[in-house]
């Protein structure tokens, strides 16, 4: 962790403290928290749909493998986030396997809101997220979710305010969302390829207060900067509409194309 500055600040940094496990800059104001830390009243408004299986198809990296032509977008309203406050995100993600390795979904597209989430997301994670507005209201009996890059709304989805308890078992039986694998890409200053990982992580301590589901609409515009629209919506299934908290521990690299 970096440096703890309880003493007034005049600590000087050292060596031995760039080398600590979850140093982050700049180090008397880190950007980047270290891990574990707590989501705690998360609003999340999750919509489903089917694709076709050449656009999943395009989107995975190898050697990781479609399990289906399923999309989620979760958008995620964060009220309380201990180091990052609240904020909004959106999260697109995709059913994948590496054989005998790890079996989850694959997130071609992050937006939030937060710069500290974005740093957190692509620094660790490897995550591809970018600046965005994610949003989450209710509009009288509708749950509205949508996710603006560059001033447009690139993602809008519908679903019905509290009308059938559910479960994020109806998640799962798509694909485990919870277990989120990831590209991560870093080179070094003169382009050496630095890191060249897919990395693995899952959530943990989730507490699910309430579930609510039933029939989603999902909307896309293009983007060149924003392109979920490259998943095109064939059918739209169930979505749900769920409150918890979660907490983010380290994770685990699954390939190592560099080794």
């Amino acid at each position: 962790m970096s440096k703890d500055l309880r003493n007034g600040g005049l600590d000087r940094l050292t060596v031995e403290d760039i080398l600590k496990p979850g140093f982050s800059t700049p180090w008397d104001a880190p950007m980047v928290p270290p891990y574990p830390f707590t989501f705690r009243n998360v609003d999340v408004l999750t919509l489903v749909w089917r694709t076709t299986e050449a656009a999943v198809a395009r989107l995975l990296p190898p050697p990781l493998e479609p399990t289906s032509d399923i999309v989620m977008a979760h958008i995620y309203r964060m009220n309380d986030t201990e180091w990052l406050g609240p904020y909004g995100e959106s999260n697109v993600s995709l059913g994948c396997r590496l054989p005998g390795v790890a079996d989850g979904s694959y997130s071609p597209y992050l937006f939030l809101s937060s710069d500290a989430g974005v740093a957190h997301g692509r620094e660790l994670h490897g995550q591809p997220k970018k600046l965005g507005d994610p949003k989450l209201e209710l509009r009288g009996d509708l749950v509205v979710g949508t996710v603006a890059r560059n001033g447009i709304d690139v993602l809008t989805g519908t679903l019905p305010y509290k009308q059938r308890t559910d479960t994020l078992a109806s998640l799962n039986k798509h694909f485990d969302f919870a277990e989120n694998i990831n590209l991560k890409v870093i080179d070094h200053i003169d382009q050496r390829p630095a890191i060249r990982q897919l990395t693995s992580r899952r959530l943990q301590n989730v507490v699910v207060h309430e579930c609510w589901g039933g029939p989603c609409t999902v909307e896309l515009r293009p983007n060149a900067q924003a392109p979920i629209h490259r998943l095109p919506v064939v059918d739209m299934l169930d979505g749900l509409h769920w409150k918890a908290d979660f907490t983010l521990v380290p994770g685990r690299i699954v390939h190592d194309y560099l080794a």
